[in-house]
């Protein structure tokens, strides 16, 4: 257990520097529109969403090399990518180019929530998946607290402080990047590949205690029950392309991704100073690794849908407050409160489940397909809801806003009563025929 803990925990690391990338923006974010003079149409959509629309195409398209030249080496050219992408928009002198770089390190978050869970999932005994694969969360929410601390602590070093913010992150990214080469290669790729005396040198350290023969049977019995050419829009996988777009589209309209780009932001619309604004952004990050935490240790003891009920309840609640609070100008501390319960809630429930879930309810040979499809759906909203942020905020206020995301999460407790499955302790393989409508 001790070498597959050890190889999630780097493949994770992925979700480390997609926290990271998401969030340190968001120290630069006024001092970027005030150097550039951007209109907050160009600022929204361009420099702070560029990333995001990289991420939609590597959500989009990151399933090819990861199914072609497997989940390993997929998360290896991802590293290079952060890299590259950290260097160069913090070196540069104009608005284009940062957003060229930005989408570079967009593509390998979107390839990345992908290739890490898939890769985490398919090594992962059945009863400590859920745990496993939600290391990739807990490293994208500790990536987000760093950011944070790091944009407060690099604040005041001078007029180009914003460029220490964003090119620090090569440093974590050249160390993903070097520890990657040493994970094997995911045992369920190999099968597909055909490559069984590889695939079985890995199962015999990930079933130590289980006949090694007994698993590579079951996982070849599925590749050879599924036709070639098939693709995860035909009539029998309906069903779990229906789960991963529903639990996509409403971890988007929870507003969580808008509230993530423009968190220091947000609290100076709700009254706070810049700095304080900024420390309440660390809190935010320190809530979220918390309760994630929480979400890692209970979601194989409760299972899934439990913290998705959790979930939804609190951000009703706490959606619901914030948005009283704009409307009613309650000023202070309020806002920030409300929203370290919605962090909350978000991270024990959404936050710890969307990435588990989709790796899970696809069959082996269309994983890397289902988890594009999910994650591009997730994405297409996650660069379409926080461009729109700061142009919402000025013409119909951010009473209104939230509001709205508090009503797409009363709809999200109705899909998960009537329609999602659980999914805890159950074989990959199980899944699929579970799943699967013939």
């Amino acid at each position: 257990m001790n070498k597959i803990l050890r190889w999630s925990i780097v493949a994770a690391l992925a979700g480390f520097l997609f926290g990271f990338d998401t969030v340190v923006i968001s120290g630069a974010d006024k001092k970027l529109q005030l150097l550039w003079g951007s209109s907050d149409a160009f600022h929204g959509s361009v420099v702070m969403a560029m990333a995001l629309w990289g991420t939609v195409v590597g959500a989009m398209f990151g399933g090819i090399p990861t199914n072609k030249i497997g989940r390993k080496n997929t998360l290896i050219i991802i590293g290079v990518f952060y890299v590259v992408s950290a260097i160069g928009s913090s070196l540069v002198n104009d608005p284009w180019s940062f957003a060229f770089f930005r989408f570079l390190g967009g593509l390998g978050v979107g390839a990345s929530t992908i290739a890490a869970p898939a890769y985490v999932s398919e090594i992962a005994p059945a009863k400590d998946r859920g745990r496993l694969v939600a290391l990739y969360q807990f490293n994208i929410v500790l990536g987000i607290l760093i950011a944070f601390m790091s944009n407060y602590l690099l604040r005041n070093i001078g007029e180009n402080a914003w460029r220490w913010m964003i090119g620090i992150e090569a440093l974590p990214a050249i160390i993903y990047t070097i520890l990657i080469f040493y994970v094997p290669k995911s045992p369920r790729w190999l099968i597909s590949k055909n490559r069984i005396l590889e695939a079985k040198e890995v199962l015999e350290i990930i079933n130590p205690d289980e006949n090694v023969e007994e698993i590579l049977s079951e996982i070849k019995e599925e590749n050879d029950r599924d036709l070639p050419g098939e693709t995860i829009f035909i009539k029998k996988y309906r069903f779990p392309l229906m789960l991963a777009f529903f639990i996509a589209f409403f971890n988007q309209l929870s507003g969580i991704n808008a509230f993530l780009y423009y968190a220091p932001r947000i609290f100076e619309e709700a009254g706070l100073g810049e700095s304080t604004a900024l420390l309440s952004s660390i809190g935010i990050g320190i809530t979220n690794l918390i309760f994630t935490l929480f979400g890692v240790f209970l979601i194989d003891k409760l299972g899934r849908r439990i913290l998705m009920y959790i979930g939804s309840i609190g951000y009703i609640i706490s959606l619901g407050l914030v948005s009283a609070a704009f409307f009613l100008n309650w000023e202070g501390m309020a806002v920030p409160i409300f929203l370290f319960m919605f962090i909350a809630s978000h991270a024990i429930g959404q936050g710890a489940i969307i990435w588990v879930f989709i790796s899970e309810i696809f069959p082996n040979h269309l994983r890397a397909s289902g988890q594009s499809f999910g994650t591009s759906t997730h994405w297409v909203l996650a660069a379409i809801i926080p461009s729109m942020v700061p142009m919402l905020f000025s013409t119909i206020g951010a009473g209104v806003v939230f509001l709205v995301f508090a009503i797409m999460m009363v709809f999200q407790l109705l899909f998960v009563i009537f329609v999602m499955p659980e999914t805890k302790g159950i074989s990959l393989e199980d899944l699929s025929k579970k799943l699967t409508r013939q």
